[in-house]
């Protein structure tokens, strides 16, 4: 089943931007994919990365592969490669990252453990990566407000 956040409603449908659960599966894969190569994908192709299941060894490897082929076909140019973490802090439910926290106190909202054990995987690689300073952040308050943690 595809699931999309509805803070990234204002891109869905055209995937103009790569979704937060192909990027999960982009830090799951090890594959470092630039917004300029995914704008190069069609249509079919970017449904495909959200369609394609991404969880046991076997369907990590297969997507991997598509998607290197994919990037190569694309962009004439091997896919870069990303150190997959062997336990990242969204999987990790009995800690709340600190510079998450500190994001989320830069806008007042005291993000607990509680809260944190409440979210998903994908719920908790989302405002990860929306709360790095790499990132814009302009999804992060909205993604803590459909997450229910104000």
């Amino acid at each position: 089943m595809t699931f999309f956040f509805e803070f990234e409603a204002d891109f869905v449908n055209t995937l103009r931007c790569i979704p937060m659960q192909v990027r999960y599966k982009l830090d799951t894969c090890g594959i470092k994919l630039k917004l300029s190569d995914w704008l190069q994908m069609t249509q079919d192709e970017h449904e495909a990365l959200v369609e394609l299941p991404c969880a046991t060894q076997t369907e990590i490897e297969t997507y991997r592969e598509y998607l290197q082929q994919l990037i190569l076909e694309r962009t004439g140019t091997p896919a870069a490669q990303l150190p997959i973490e062997p336990y990242p802090a969204w999987m990790d439910s009995s800690t709340v990252p600190v510079a998450l926290q500190e994001k989320a106190q830069e806008i007042g909202v005291n993000l607990t453990l509680e809260q944190w054990t409440t979210l998903t995987p994908l719920q908790r690689f989302a405002l990860i990566k929306l709360s790095r300073p790499s990132h814009e952040n302009k999804n992060f308050p909205r993604a803590i407000a459909e997450f229910h943690l104000l």
